[in-house]
């Protein structure tokens, strides 16, 4: 067989010029979004420098006004503010330092994302702003310390979880709690639930998903990150969401630090004094109705355990658990067992 030979595909220097010429404009864009604002303005003959330095390209002074006229025609907002010369800036940005920053708060503050997962969001994040301003934005992040999720697969669950929702099915995921060792103990004897997904709630610190548990037979409540695995996504239709479910009401009417799965009806007796705190945890269209002068009566959705039996006992007597009487029953044995060795 005849040798094979290989064809060069490197271009000749009167193409390789042509080319950057092509490209030209594409590099001032990208010269301008990385290193102009505001406060760092580019001169023409920055610009030309800096041109020449990165991509080997010769710009005339007549060139770069050229250019960035031709970029303003494209929508691409660019300042020129005229001082012994013409110098230039991005104003065109997606987001502003201000926005940025509220979303860098909202990455490093998260305990959902993992503390490796937040470096990294936030280093992309940072690309949408100059250089200079983003080097001032990694100045004021600080993520050591802060509790995180250690739960790296929480980012594509949510997307299985997103896909499942359009696709109207349902979707199987083993759930899991901890025992003193930090060790996972999966949940309903190691089976796998079935779950209709409604919605994905972002509630405090965490991720939630709500949806019809078939194994429990009603609307239940599972944190992201406490999900074992990737949720595997079945061919099932979806249980139709109930009439009663609807995802603003549901949000406002449970607690929401959760504690478990399951949410229940309870009612509060409250002092007038402790309706701010109400209203903080369940918002204004919370059920209530006075009862006296000095007391409302309060009817919540909660899922009961310490963190509900915390804030309780937190008002000091102002709020009393009226009904069920499971749940007052629950919250004695809390205190009773919180007294020994005192």
């Amino acid at each position: 067989m005849p040798e094979e030979k290989t064809i060069s595909i490197e271009p000749k220097n009167e193409q390789t010029d042509e080319i950057k010429n092509h490209l030209r404009i594409l590099y001032l864009y990208q010269l301008l979004l990385t290193e102009s604002d505001q406060d760092h303005m580019l001169s023409t003959t920055q610009i030309r420098q800096k041109m020449q330095e990165y991509h080997g390209i010769y710009m005339h002074r007549t060139t770069v006004p050229y250019d960035i006229s031709m970029l303003r025609a494209a929508g691409i907002e660019i300042m020129s503010v005229r001082t012994k010369w013409w110098n230039y800036y991005m104003e065109d940005r997606t987001f502003s330092i201000p926005e940025l920053k509220l979303l860098i708060d909202a990455v490093q503050s998260s305990k959902f994302i993992t503390e490796k997962k937040s470096l990294v969001l936030i280093e992309k994040l940072t690309t949408l702003t100059s250089k200079t301003k983003a080097d001032e934005l990694k100045r004021s992040v600080h993520i050591i310390g802060r509790a995180k999720s250690d739960n790296e697969k929480g980012y594509y669950i949510v997307d299985v979880v997103n896909e499942a929702i359009n696709a109207g099915v349902k979707i199987s995921f083993e759930y899991f709690d901890y025992d003193g060792r930090k060790r996972h103990i999966l949940k309903n004897d190691g089976k796998p639930y079935t779950v209709s997904p409604y919605d994905l709630i972002w509630d405090g610190d965490y991720y939630y998903l709500t949806g019809f548990c078939d194994e429990r037979g009603e609307v239940r409540t599972f944190r992201v990150d406490r999900i074992e695995d990737c949720p595997q996504i079945l061919d099932e239709k979806s249980v139709k969401k109930p009439k009663s479910y609807k995802v603003d009401k549901y949000t406002k009417e449970v607690f929401r630090m959760f504690a478990s799965d399951k949410t229940t009806e309870v009612e509060l007796l409250c002092d007038n004094d402790a309706m701010k705190a109400v209203i903080d945890q369940f918002g204004t269209k919370a059920r209530t109705k006075m009862m006296d002068q000095n007391t409302f009566r309060a009817k919540v959705k909660v899922c009961t355990g310490p963190t509900f039996y915390q804030w309780v006992f937190g008002w000091e007597g102002k709020i009393r658990i009226t009904e069920p009487e499971d749940v007052r029953e629950e919250y004695r044995k809390m205190l009773k067992d919180a007294l020994k060795g005192l």
